[in-house]
């Protein structure tokens, strides 16, 4: 039952872009611990932290391609 868990939230980590897991790495909490309050924070007020969520997501993503395109000092 664990196993099958921890491959859950793997494919959860994976296709959910790991916000969670970069949030809780820069603030120093637990991924867990940014879920449940995402997921408690949409049920009391209707779905707002999904958008929260989506910007993060949309940060994160815009500053890979960033990274990803200069690989070199020449780059520049």
């Amino acid at each position: 039952m664990n196993r099958e868990i921890e491959h859950l939230r793997s494919f959860f980590e994976k296709f959910g872009f790991e916000v969670c897991e970069r949030l809780g790495d820069y603030l120093g909490i637990q991924a867990a611990r940014i879920r449940l309050f995402f997921i408690y924070a949409a049920f009391l007020t209707m779905g707002s932290p999904v958008i929260l969520y989506m910007i993060l997501l949309f940060i994160k993503e815009i500053r890979y391609y960033i990274r990803k395109r200069k690989t070199s000092v020449f780059d520049l």
